[in-house]
């Protein structure tokens, strides 16, 4: 075994090495400390976005079920994007149809998106998320309601001109006033204020869900142009529609009557394919995991090569060190050094400068993320594991580019060693 002392002894040198040689010890680990940040910094933002991803996800619950005409599973298959854009838009008609056919669904919701500013009296939101829904959205999609109430059925029949704002609106007009009754326009239609949704989860102001006001799909129409309606499945906007299984009945059941009522709405042959997605929480994280999986490879691929470069470099001084230290080495070797503690020696020294690099790393990649979290609204999480890996990243190059030139160093002859100018 190697003593403590030895051990303790070797560091103190290397540490000194680095000290007295600040330019070159600099430049030789700055491969290491650039690979270390890309892993701290980067793995802290996608962190960060994966927990708000899943923290989202999970406000549909876990038995919502989301038909799409085109959803994540069909846009990441592969499928000629021609295919899918031919696809026949969905109705309100399919979701009031699988509400009424199929007794193990509980509640279905349709929606429609857009997007247009709010203006209220002399000021105005920025370009946001208008939803025209039906009476049932509120429920399906688990939306609370902070203040006021939701539209009724006979509101959406009727296409009443009434809204429930989000955050972003509420507090761009309302913060600290009643904004129930008040009246909003919405491009060029006026709308009553009759509600405001609660906080919700959302993956930074990339996605920002607080950014909406929900208004009844057939008020929607008149605002926004046609929602695809009957059998023209042609004109107008495709809808979404969310279902939750009635309790008692499994989810994979309530999916089987979903695809099965659509496949015969549609008129589908049973050898043809399904013209829409039917999706869950846990198919979206999947399909999450995938994405963030593929992101984390390359990440490691590019800080790689930073650490190779990094490593390169460290040998090449190891080998210019041990040239330096010819002599040093022959004494010590003279005096009763053996061939093993050259090595340990060398090879410490090797770790040591890299492990500083990660040190560095580590610190500089806590600062992006910290940076990130406090300049922009990107969501960041800086795990425990990802200053493990990275330290231990760089104590790994270390060892693997020191091995040369230590075993170099522990095999050179004592007596050739002491003749060396």
């Amino acid at each position: 075994m190697v003593r403590v002392a030895l051990i303790t002894d070797t560091v103190g040198m290397a540490l000194g090495t680095i000290r007295a040689n600040k330019l070159r010890s600099a430049l030789t680990v700055l491969g290491v400390v650039i690979g270390i940040t890309a892993i701290v910094g980067m793995s802290s933002i996608i962190r960060g976005f994966d927990n708000s991803f899943r923290d989202m996800i999970r406000e549909l619950g876990p038995s919502t079920i989301i038909i799409q005409r085109v959803g994540f599973l069909s846009a990441g298959s592969g499928i000629d994007r021609k295919i899918l854009m031919a696809r026949p838009n969905l109705t309100i008609e399919d979701a009031a149809v699988l509400k009424e056919v199929n007794p193990s669904l509980q509640s279905v919701a349709a929606m429609v998106q857009g997007q247009q500013r709010i203006f209220y009296r002399n000021e105005r939101t920025q370009s946001i998320a208008i939803l025209g829904a039906t009476a049932d959205y509120i429920d399906v999609n688990f939306v609370k309601i902070e203040q006021g109430r939701s539209f009724t059925e006979n509101e959406v029949r009727h296409g009443r001109n009434v809204v429930v704002l989000g955050q972003d609106p509420y507090k761009a007009f309302f913060l600290g006033t009643d904004p129930l009754g008040k009246i909003v326009r919405i491009g060029n239609t006026e709308y009553t204020v009759i509600g405001v949704a609660a906080p919700r989860p959302s993956v930074g102001a990339l996605t920002n869900v607080d950014a909406l006001a929900i208004i009844p799909h057939s008020s929607f129409a008149r605002t926004f142009g046609a929602v695809s309606r009957g059998d023209n499945r042609r004109v107008g906007r495709s809808v979404q529609i969310f279902a939750v299984p009635r309790e008692g009945v499994s989810r994979d059941v309530a999916m089987r009557d979903v695809e099965t009522t659509l496949r015969i709405r549609h008129r589908l042959k049973l050898n043809q394919a399904s013209d829409f997605d039917v999706s869950t929480q846990d198919m979206a994280m999947k399909f999450f995991d995938e994405a963030t999986g593929a992101i984390y490879l390359a990440l490691v691929v590019i800080s790689s090569i930073a650490l190779m470069v990094g490593g390169i470099g460290v040998m090449a001084i190891m080998m210019i060190s041990v040239t330096e230290r010819t002599r040093e080495i022959g004494v010590r070797k003279a005096l009763g050094a053996r061939r093993r503690e050259i090595l340990w020696q060398f090879l410490l020294e090797a770790v040591v400068l890299t492990s500083v690099g990660g040190i560095l790393g580590c610190l500089i990649g806590a600062g992006v993320g910290l940076g990130v979290r406090a300049f922009t609204p990107l969501p960041v999480s800086m795990p425990w594991w990802s200053f493990a890996i990275g330290f231990v990243f760089s104590g790994g190059v270390g060892i693997f580019f020191g091995l040369f030139p230590a075993f170099r160093a522990s095999r050179l002859d004592p007596i050739e060693a002491l003749r060396y100018e």
